[in-house]
């Protein structure tokens, strides 16, 4: 079976080596650079913007987001082709995996969850929030994504690439404890990217360093005026003799409002309230009973008063004593109908600058898989993912909160899905939905070490049986190709966004 070229997405300069790790194969060889890589981002205000976005009120837009499900619209039954296996273009490749600093007892069952693993956050042609899932992959610089490229480029929106592409490794519920990382530069290969040919549904993304928008402080003017990234002016406000102090200090102090006393005004006046004022008994006995200004305000109030207070007492109200001794004050009141006064306020302008924290590489945090092209197929894999979209017969089975994962042998023979292009996949028994695209399919996996070899992503969703539900998940067949394409994304420079105090870098 002869496989076709494939074009890729490459820089105009050609291919970058990675210290002499990769033997491309001759299609890799043969493959004509006539793209130059899709840059997400081009500078760390907007990379810092981006992060804000999804960061702020507590992860809002995160939790806001639905996983992309545009091709679940058409699960497709997948076609075996009549050949065992699927031809190589070169020599096979193995990238080695790397480990990380930090340490996890995530699991789900007896499994391990890889730290690499997390979800990929975006905004779609339409403005909608969605997520894909991805890993973390081996690089020279320690800050490369691998996942599907219909989860990087908008082939269904006929929109060059998402907007707002990050991905926050071991994400669950509007959290990023690991960081999140901002997508600088989308690689792809050609044939997918121009003509949604899914042999081709893979990408890699090179990503900021991590952020996280920690606390907020109060800082002086100049220290606000000269702080790079978020900041606020937040109005407090204060009394009097503080405003004229901050006036004398000439600060940042003013007014609203002035002073003006209450009007009186009829009942029927627009706003007018009801106040009561305290009168003699003659004057409550002469007022008449109704609504309206100085007419009777209720029975008159008789309420026992200490004799101290009986003797302050100096109101037009009348005072009594009983037999007993006990002291009594009565009060009488009319109404009074007021247009209330206003009153002069006084505020100080503080200000307020937002701590962000640089949690460093990708790979330094969380590791990176190996990756392996041109291997045997009918091998030992497990796929992770976040699904979270229902099966065809509305059945939702996955809540896209946590991880899952599927394990078993590939089928041996290609398959094909006419609908998306498909010659060329290789499919796993697995029942994950929509919003596990682009996650990791790993060969060689390693449970106490949680690392092993990425041999295929998530693309597609399939149902065998005809019974309406997902039961096949497949991957594009990694070739040469493939290798070609990691060879120049690993190349990718570092991007820090913010410096160690919390400030944005320019």
């Amino acid at each position: 079976m002869n496989t076709p070229a494939k074009r890729l997405v490459l820089p105009l300069a050609g291919v970058l080596v990675s210290g002499g790790l990769i033997a491309a194969g001759p299609a890799a060889a043969q493959a004509e650079p006539t793209l130059t890589p899709e840059k997400l981002v081009t500078s760390a205000p907007q990379a810092y913007s981006i992060a804000k976005f999804w960061l702020d009120a507590n992860g809002a837009a995160l939790k806001k987001a639905k996983e992309y499900d545009w091709d679940a619209k058409e699960v497709t039954k997948l076609v075996t082709r009549g050949q065992n296996g699927l031809p190589d273009d070169g020599k096979a490749g193995l990238i080695a995996p790397t480990g990380s600093k930090k340490g996890s007892t995530a699991k789900i069952k007896n499994i391990n969850l890889p730290l690499t693993i997390g979800k990929v956050f975006f905004v779609d042609s339409k403005g909608a929030y969605r997520w894909c899932s991805a890993s973390s992959v081996q690089a020279r610089h320690r800050n490369l994504v691998a996942t599907a490229a219909h989860c990087v480029y908008d082939v269904d929106g006929n929109k060059d690439v998402m907007d707002k592409w990050v991905f926050i490794p071991g994400y669950f519920q509007g959290k990023a404890v690991n960081g999140l990382y901002v997508g600088v530069t989308a690689y792809a290969p050609y044939d997918m990217v121009n003509f949604e040919d899914f042999d081709s549904d893979y990408a890699f993304v090179s990503v900021t360093d991590g952020i996280s928008l920690a606390s907020s402080k109060e800082v002086s003017f100049e220290e606000y005026n000269a702080w790079k990234g978020a900041k606020w002016v937040r109005p407090v406000e204060i009394d009097k003799k503080t405003y004229e102090k901050c006036v004398l200090d000439l600060g940042p102090c003013w007014t609203d409002g002035k002073d003006t006393p209450d009007d009186l005004v009829g009942p029927d006046y627009p706003g007018a309230v009801l106040d009561k004022r305290e009168v003699s008994k003659e004057e409550y006995d002469k007022a008449k009973v109704g609504k309206g200004q100085g007419n009777k305000y209720g029975e008159p109030v008789t309420e026992p008063v200490t004799e101290t207070e009986y003797k302050a007492y100096k109101g037009p109200g009348t005072k009594s004593v009983d037999k007993y001794g006990n002291h009594f004050v009565t009060r009488y009141y009319v109404q009074k109908w007021l247009k209330p006064g206003t009153v002069k306020k006084y505020y100080k302008d503080t200000y307020r600058v937002v701590l962000a924290k640089d949690h460093g590489r990708l790979g330094d945090v969380v590791g990176g898989q190996g990756l392996a092209w041109n291997q045997p197929v009918g091998q030992q894999v497990y796929a992770f993912g976040y699904p979270g979209d229902r099966h065809p017969d509305g059945n939702k089975a996955f809540t896209g909160l946590t991880p899952k994962y599927c394990a078993g042998r590939t089928l041996k023979k290609a398959v094909t899905a006419t609908a998306f292009k498909v010659a060329e996949h290789v499919a796993l028994k697995c029942s994950m939905t929509g919003g596990a695209d682009g996650g990791p399919l790993i060969m060689k996996y390693d449970n106490a070490k949680r690392t092993g070899y990425i041999n295929g992503v998530i693309s597609l969703f399939h149902d065998q049986d005809g019974n309406d539900r997902v039961d096949h998940i497949s991957t594009p067949y990694f070739n040469g190709d493939t290798g070609t394409l990691y060879n120049t994304a690993q190349g990718a420079l570092n991007v820090k966004i913010v410096s160690p105090k919390g400030e944005l870098l320019k």
